[in-house]
């Protein structure tokens, strides 16, 4: 059966760790899966990625957001549909939801405006189910410590307090579709309730321990570096 993922947080809130997470158990129990990023996931993506997140020119939210959503419209057509039609389960780091609140409760862009263009670019295709990773701003941007940062990344810690409360207000809306995590708990925590909360869906029954490579450690864990051969820091 198909079925779509999306992960969404705050910066440092260990998405991306847990989606890839996610992928491995899928793969241990032979389920047909593939992961994917927004922005990004294509050639023209990752291009459109670079441009918006490392410009050191100005961006205005608009061009922000149609940007975001050129990269997403691409990503959609040429790896998420196909995917979905052969009846895999993808997973996404970072959707709709992310142009909401950045572009929406960060950018203080109109709503109505994002919603319009965020459907025309996905065709109204939406997650099944839909994991917020919920973190402090302070603990999650202090995980990005010796990382070189990105646009976002460098915004206010009060530009952060809204994408998390944009977060949690577009959860409280639809329930049926967020999960939310409490991402300051150890990451062993974090993968075992996401696949309990996954592998009914899935319709697979495997009560085996969750086990996470050593070299991931619970204590030093920082979110893997979404922005790898971006420059020479990254």
């Amino acid at each position: 059966m198909s079925l779509f993922i999306t992960f969404e947080g705050g910066e440092g809130s260990g998405k991306s760790f847990q989606s890839s997470v996610l992928l491995k158990l899928l793969a241990r129990d032979e389920i047909a899966a593939i992961q994917t990023r927004e922005p990004g996931g294509t050639q023209i993506g990752e291009e459109i990625s670079r441009c918006v997140k490392w410009q050191t020119e100005p961006i205005s939210p608009l061009s922000e957001l149609l940007l975001f959503n050129a990269s997403r419209c691409h990503l959609i057509e040429s790896v998420i549909r196909p995917a979905l039609k052969e009846g895999k389960i993808v997973i996404c780091d970072r959707f709709t939801d992310s142009t909401l609140v950045y572009q929406g409760f960060g950018r203080q862009l109109d709503m109505n405006t994002i919603n319009e263009i965020n459907n025309l670019a996905t065709g109204g295709l939406k997650p099944d189910l839909t994991i917020l990773m919920d973190i402090l701003p302070g603990i999650g941007l202090a995980r990005k410590h010796g990382q070189k940062r990105d646009r976002f990344e460098k915004e206010s810690l009060t530009f952060h307090n809204k994408i998390r409360k944009g977060y949690l207000e577009l959860a409280a809306k639809e329930p049926e579709r967020w999960f939310v995590i409490d991402a300051s708990k150890s990451k062993e925590e974090i993968a075992r309730e996401i696949w309990q909360k996954v592998r009914p869906l899935i319709k697979q029954k495997n009560d085996d321990e969750i086990e996470i490579e050593e070299t991931f450690s619970a204590t030093d864990y920082t979110e893997p570096d979404e922005n790898a051969g971006e420059g020479t820091a990254e």
